[in-house]
């Protein structure tokens, strides 16, 4: 088990802008990509955005060009920059560490992932 903590979630007026963070351990974090999900009331756990160890990213189409993945190796924590937020945008959004090193950010979005953290919660207004 891999210990993810998420923070950052919060209560925006749509159009407004969040930054969460999921701070890692246990692990060799700068060899592992790096995703963040979401889950909305009644539905399934959906993928949103993933950055590889070289920092390359990969976005959902829902958040392309409004949200931005990164990392820093140095405090062992990834991003999720998110702007312009949509009330479709609301859900609980969670962390995940990828099952293996040196994989791509892609490959986040299918399949069996590994750690998860408990998530934190993004509500937006209209």
């Amino acid at each position: 088990q891999v210990p993810l903590v998420e923070s950052g979630g919060g209560l925006v007026q749509a159009g407004g802008s969040l930054r969460l963070s999921c701070a890692a351990s246990g692990r060799p974090f700068s060899s592992y990509a790096m995703g963040w999900f979401r889950q909305a009331p009644g539905k399934e756990r959906e993928f949103v955005a993933a950055v590889a160890w070289n920092g390359s990213p990969y976005y959902t189409d829902s958040v392309k060009g409004r949200f931005t993945i990164s990392r820093d190796n140095a405090v062992y924590t990834v991003y999720l920059q998110m702007d312009s937020l949509k009330p479709e945008d609301t859900a609980g959004y969670y962390c995940a560490a990828d099952l293996a090193p040196y994989r791509t950010a892609q490959a986040m979005s299918i399949g069996r992932l590994g750690s998860w953290g408990q998530g934190t919660q993004v509500t937006v207004s209209s």
